[in-house]
């Protein structure tokens, strides 16, 4: 029995290592500058590529404060804060009390950063469209759920929620 379990653990381990090599490669991908822009540029915007991550994280996220977004995208908060800030003087965002606690400014985004999300949606459907247009339904769709999955497993799961 207990060969049969080390052989299990062997394959989980190997997985395991091609899981994380393969969730290396997307994120690379991910936060590659060239990559914002070009979404920048597919979704016909005006927006310094610096911002374009700040502010989808807004829309998507928000209300959020300035610690927990820079947090979600691995920036220091005093940097973050200056690019909300930023984001707030072009009218992209807004920044109010918090719900939870008033001491805390959170910023949500605007009808004219909602615009600009939407078109980036947009832009993103059309090149994931172009990713996925080979692969069959069903393996898009386990895909999409399988990642669903994981992403609220692993964020439950995160270091110091324990």
């Amino acid at each position: 029995m207990s060969s049969k379990k080390n052989v299990q653990d062997t394959h989980i381990s190997a997985r395991l290592r091609a899981l994380h090599g393969a969730l290396i490669s997307i994120v690379s991908v991910m936060n590659r500058p060239q990559r914002d822009e070009a979404m920048v540029r597919e979704a016909g915007i005006s927006l310094d590529r610096a911002l374009f991550p700040l502010l989808v994280g807004i829309e998507r996220l928000g209300p959020i404060g300035v610690v927990d977004l820079a947090d979600r995208v691995g920036r220091d908060y005093t940097t973050v804060s200056r690019q909300v800030a930023k984001l707030e003087r072009i009218g992209l965002v807004q920044r109010q009390e918090g719900a939870e606690d008033r001491r805390v400014r959170e910023a949500v985004v605007t009808p004219k950063g909602r615009t600009m999300t939407d078109a980036v949606d947009a832009a993103r459907e059309r090149l994931g469209r172009a990713i996925f247009a080979r692969w069959e339904e069903r393996d898009f769709e386990e895909l999409v759920r399988l990642l669903q999955k994981f992403a609220a497993d692993i964020e439950g799961d995160a270091p110091g929620e324990r």
